[in-house]
């Protein structure tokens, strides 16, 4: 377990099948997320891009900062016909305290479905 040094996030290495869906598409299956734990957020899972279906996703031009992870890059999801606009996000080169999370993705639980266990 990492810890931020204003205390407000932790990382935990999640041992559980953690799997992502867009309607009936399967976007990410994985045993390797990292569970990232916000103050006054939702916990999050980080899933590494090897256990994602890239050829889903497009990079989109928006960025965001986010003073305890650093910069994010986002991702739209393409479904036959339908976008699912900055869905997915990431961060290349997050601050040292999160620096595990880099080029892992985390998906917007609100768009899509997101399944933890078996």
């Amino acid at each position: 377990m990492i810890h931020d040094p204003a205390g407000r996030i932790s990382l935990h290495h999640n041992p559980e099948r953690v799997r992502v869906w867009a309607d009936d598409t399967l976007l990410a299956d994985t045993r390797a997320a990292i569970e990232l734990r916000e103050t006054d957020y939702p916990h999050r899972q980080y899933i590494p891009r090897q256990d994602v279906v890239m050829g889903r996703l497009l990079p989109s031009p928006t960025l965001t900062h986010c003073p305890f992870k650093g910069d994010a890059n986002y991702f739209s999801i393409e479904l036959s016909g339908e976008k699912l606009t900055d869905a997915v996000w990431s961060y290349e080169q997050p601050f040292e305290a999160v620096a595990e999370i880099a080029g892992y993705l985390a998906f917007d639980t609100r768009v899509v479905e997101e399944t933890i266990g078996e």
